[in-house]
């Protein structure tokens, strides 16, 4: 994927990607390579994210690094992001990717569920931003990009938890961007509409379902993790340095 749009500000750049290995990700870790940016990526799916770092070697000749960790774990993602800048320096660039869009039904949720959602969901992009916040203050710069999805804001009925968590993002979002703002970082958020990850066809992609979302959007096609990585770039340089505090949509034009 050789990027249309050069951001010149991102070479060499330390970039840390959650939930890096796959979907949105993945093209993520993609994007910010083809920058010449230096990325690391935390996941859990070691096959996966071991193919990607090999596929992205061989077509760009170097190749993220990959740690793998649980970011459930909080003491894990602190210990990633030690890596990240032994290995690249100081992190400038923090995305906050990864998610679990489990469905569940409201009379199914137990009290463990519910908290393991959030630990999944909400919970590690404040400690990732904690993780990497002292290194972007030393600087008096830095991007952060959390991805929250235009889920709750549609009212989606079959994962509660899930839009609990990321309409909490958006509040995150404007909180961290207010304490963050004076030290020179910036704090934005993306919203993705129904982009056609793998997960997404193996597990709720319908040619009907698929349809009646075309049919709401203003744009006639679906959505691909690629459609995400221009969005995220664009936030993350310097081309949005009056930017912060926002959520971008980016859902075809649903909302």
């Amino acid at each position: 994927m050789e990027p249309e749009t050069r951001y010149s500000d991102l070479m060499d750049v330390s970039v840390l990607i959650t939930g890096g290995g796959s979907g949105i990700g993945a093209a993520l870790t993609e994007g910010f390579l083809a920058q010449g940016a230096k990325v690391a990526f935390i996941d859990i799916a070691e096959e996966e994210s071991r193919a990607l770092c090999d596929g992205l070697n061989a077509r760009y000749g170097r190749s993220p690094l990959f740690v793998n960790a649980d970011l459930r774990d909080i003491e894990a993602i602190k210990a990633a992001a030690g890596e990240a800048e032994k290995a690249h320096g100081p992190v400038m660039v923090l995305v906050n990717n990864a998610a679990w869009d489990d469905r569940h039904e409201i009379e199914a949720v137990t009290q463990e569920y519910w908290d393991n959602n959030q630990a999944i969901n909400l919970r590690p992009q404040f400690f990732a931003v904690q993780s990497v916040v002292t290194g972007m203050k030393a600087a008096g710069r830095g991007a952060i990009v959390n991805f929250t999805s235009t889920s709750y804001m549609l009212n989606h009925h079959a994962m509660p938890a899930y839009t609990a968590a990321k309409a909490g993002i958006v509040g995150l979002t404007k909180g961290l961007a207010g304490a963050l703002g004076p030290h020179g970082i910036r704090v934005n958020a993306i919203a993705p509409g129904w982009v056609m990850t793998r997960r997404q066809k193996d597990l709720w992609v319908t040619k009907e379902g698929v349809e009646d979302t075309i049919d709401r959007q203003c744009l006639k096609r679906t959505l691909e993790p690629e459609d995400m990585v221009g969005p995220c770039l664009f936030l993350a340089s310097e081309a949005a340095r009056g930017m912060t505090a926002q959520t971008m949509i980016v859902d075809g034009g649903i909302l």
